[in-house]
């Protein structure tokens, strides 16, 4: 009987704490979304320091037992602060009784992608060949819209040169702040606390992602397999900076869209030379070989749009430090040891298909995690050729690989593969067009404006990592880049983009 009394007593005080983290919770939100609503360009600052924190911040709060439907509500707060802006531009368009821009080719397609989206998600997955459940279907179709949304709330707000200024720091404090915490922690955070401290538990539990990195043991999953670099057999694994977004790639987007804008926009003051270094470190240390890659594109994008050929010498500078990079970094990175369940799992998992050739080797054509890159890609590009209707929504990419095996994961890594499997032939037709017209849009209005010049620069570095990665699926690039994009794409005078609000001619910003 004291038993049953303890254990009421404790579910008592779980759900006074859960009602007070739901306040606290509620209160915040609702000072954001006054913020938003009042200027829903607001949005976009909260999304590039929110976004870039959101992980590290919702681990945390699974670790301090916030879990379940709590948690989940929680997580929303990017979709509320997105859909309150979407509204206040929706009413002050109604009430002006015209849009907040002038409809482009660019605005079309993204329609377009969005409507297939949307029609692909009602089409039954039987029809299709799909396997994916509803919940796989709404996470899907949250995915692939989220870009869209965001684009369209950037069309309709009017970045005023102010905040192109604090724009620009904005995303360089927060690429310095990430990066800093990062380099701290792989040098002076343990591993082993990384694998104890919750995250593979909010991963496994909480999101459904079946990852097997390091920390794994019997039946249940490790952290992300990404967290660190596998040099091969049982000697120690090299430390790659994962900071707040908990993963390096996701960090290594964000550090090269910030390089790039303040490539562009920011004057060479100390303060910008000293957080351009700290975040060039940074991406240093992600170990991301496609990052450096798609920043040296993007170095000749900037080159091109501003017409300044330095930027082609800071192109090949780049590739040169990233070839450097490949053969030093092993010899200079922070290490860790494997546990015994992950040599376990790594001799059962040796003769895989996808195990490459066993050449460990950072610049080699065969090294495991390139040749597993390169395997996919082919093997999605395969099946969009054989299969050009698509299989439907949340049969492809993170989405599907979050259901714990329930769905096949029938194309993963590229952006342009997994579109391709889920909406068909036409819809990855749809999605490279927009980006590309969106990209030439970026590039007009960046022969006169240097911070679109920089997100030209970024976008097009963006473009190049969807070839071999899923970069919508990084919340921060869906919200930030492509909302910017949409904010800076032809952009025009003022008069274009007013709204009536209380009966006098407002910017929507």
């Amino acid at each position: 009987m004291r038993a049953g009394a303890l254990r009421a007593s404790a579910r008592c005080t779980l759900a006074a704490v859960t009602v007070v983290e739901l306040g606290l919770y509620a209160l915040l939100l609702a000072v954001a979304a006054v913020a938003v609503w009042r200027r829903p360009v607001a949005a976009l600052y909260f999304f590039i320091v929110g976004l870039a924190l959101h992980n590290a911040v919702m681990a945390a709060l699974y670790a301090a037992g916030v879990r379940g439907s709590t948690l989940t509500a929680i997580t929303a707060w990017k979709e509320i602060l997105l859909a309150v802006a979407l509204l206040r531009v929706a009413r002050d368009a109604f009430r002006a009784r015209r849009l907040p821009f002038t409809p482009w080719l660019g605005d079309w397609l993204a329609l377009a992608f969005a409507v297939l989206t949307v029609v692909y998600a009602l089409i039954p997955q039987s029809a299709l060949g799909g396997h994916a459940d509803a919940h796989t279907v709404a996470l899907a179709l949250r995915h692939d819209v989220d870009p869209v949304a965001a684009y369209f709330l950037g069309r309709s707000v009017l970045l005023r040169r102010e905040d192109l200024r604090r724009l620009a720091w904005t995303l360089l404090g927060t690429a310095g702040f990430v990066a800093a915490l990062g380099l701290a922690d792989v040098y002076l955070v343990s591993i082993n606390w990384w694998r104890t401290n919750g995250v593979v538990d909010y991963f496994h539990l909480h999101l459904g992602y079946d990852y097997h990195g390091t920390g794994v043991h019997p039946a249940a999953a490790g952290l992300p397999e990404n967290f660190i670099y596998n040099v091969g057999g049982d000697k120690p694994f090299l430390r790659r900076l994962v900071s707040t977004f908990l993963s390096p790639l996701a960090s290594s987007y964000l550090f090269v869209v910030a390089l790039l804008v303040t490539a562009a926009a920011l004057r060479r003051s100390a303060l910008a030379i000293v957080l351009s270094l700290v975040t060039a470190a940074g991406l240093l240390w992600t170990f991301s070989r496609a990052s450096l890659i798609a920043l040296a594109a993007g170095l000749v994008v900037l080159a091109a749009v501003r017409r300044r050929p330095l930027g082609l010498v800071a192109a090949v500078l780049t590739i040169a430090v990233a070839i450097g990079w490949a053969h030093l970094f092993p010899k200079i990175a922070p290490t860790g040891n494997w546990t015994k369940a992950d040599l376990s799992y790594q001799h059962a998992r040796a003769h895989a298909p996808q195990s490459g050739s066993g050449v460990f080797d950072a610049t080699s054509a065969n090294e495991p995690s390139l040749h597993s890159h390169w395997i996919s890609l082919r093997a999605g590009v395969r099946t969009v050729i054989h299969h050009p209707q698509g299989f439907g929504l949340g049969n492809a990419g993170q989405t599907a690989s979050r259901t714990g095996g329930r769905t096949l994961v029938i194309a993963g890594e590229s952006n342009y593969t997994e579109l391709g499997v889920e909406l068909g032939v036409l819809g990855a037709l749809l999605w490279l067009g927009w980006g590309l017209v969106l990209l030439v849009g970026l590039a007009h209005t960046g022969r006169e404006e240097r911070f679109a010049a920089g997100l030209a620069a970024a976008f097009a570095a963006v473009l190049v990592l969807a070839v071999q990665t899923d970069v919508i699926g990084d919340p921060w690039v869906a919200y930030c880049v492509w909302g910017l994009a949409g904010a800076l794409v032809l952009r025009t005078g003022p008069q274009e983009r007013l709204a009536v609000a209380g009966g006098r001619s407002l910017p929507l910003s």
